[in-house]
């Protein structure tokens, strides 16, 4: 992916959140915890998960399965 910097957040519910990424990051992307079963591209499609700030590099990281890898392991906190 480019330079640009992706903050990922798995929402388990009000104020209660898993975060990987800077806090400055140019692209931020939520998801609920109970759509993270589905394939990131679906949920994309769907209008599940969301973004703030430009689409280019989500879709880069959709492609190359870092979105996919991170919303993994936010989904799975202890």
């Amino acid at each position: 992916m480019s330079d640009v910097t992706v903050q990922y957040r798995v929402s388990f519910g009000k104020n209660d959140e898993a975060v990987e990424g800077p806090d400055d990051a140019a692209v931020v992307v939520t998801i609920a915890a109970a759509d993270t079963g589905l394939a990131p591209t679906t949920a994309f499609m769907m209008g599940k998960l969301k973004n703030t700030g430009p689409t280019g590099p989500l879709l880069e990281a959709l492609r190359d399965g870092s979105a996919a890898a991170a919303i993994s392991r936010l989904a799975s906190r202890p």
